[in-house]
């Protein structure tokens, strides 16, 4: 009688280890969507915020080549623009800020935006509680700054643009 008992323990186990797996009636949720990178020639929108901190919120942006780049800037503090005004002015690779900075200073009744072939796309100056926008091609691949061009702000405010 033990050895039967054994044998049958034995019969099923290799039974179980040749059989096929069972089909569950409960099927698995099938995996969320990730969601894609923006392919080339897609919008993509970037919010970028400034205060009376003379900071952007945002130091690093990443986009794709030939993307259309929409930057919506929001002045988050109070102070008008003739005293803390902020832009966003972003150049071609290798400008010289500090140069590039100092030009704009002297354009005061320009926005402090100089005559200049380094630009590839600015905004308006606003003060505080103000926004505005600017839209434009991503450009080639590379790394690009931008800044503030209102005079003292570009050594704070500014960041790289990363196009991959």
């Amino acid at each position: 009688m033990k050895y039967s008992i054994i044998i049958l323990f034995i019969g099923c186990l290799i039974a179980s280890c040749n059989s096929e797996p069972k089909q569950s009636n409960n099927k698995l949720a099938p995996p969320k969507e990730q969601k894609k990178a923006p392919k080339k020639g897609e919008e993509v929108t970037i919010e970028l915020g400034a205060g009376d901190d003379m900071q952007y919120d945002t130091k690093l942006i990443k986009v794709k080549e030939g993307q259309v780049i929409t930057v919506n800037l929001t002045h988050k503090g109070v102070m008008e623009e003739k005293m803390m005004g902020h832009n966003f002015v972003l150049l071609k690779q290798y400008t010289d800020v500090a140069d590039f900075a100092a030009k704009a200073t002297a354009a005061h009744e320009n926005e402090y935006i100089p005559k200049s072939d380094n630009i590839i796309a600015y905004t308006e100056m606003i003060g505080g509680g103000e926004s505005t926008s600017v839209t434009f091609d991503a450009p080639e691949k590379g790394v690009y700054d931008f800044i503030c061009s209102f005079p003292g702000h570009y050594g704070l405010m500014n960041g790289k643009l990363i196009v991959q």
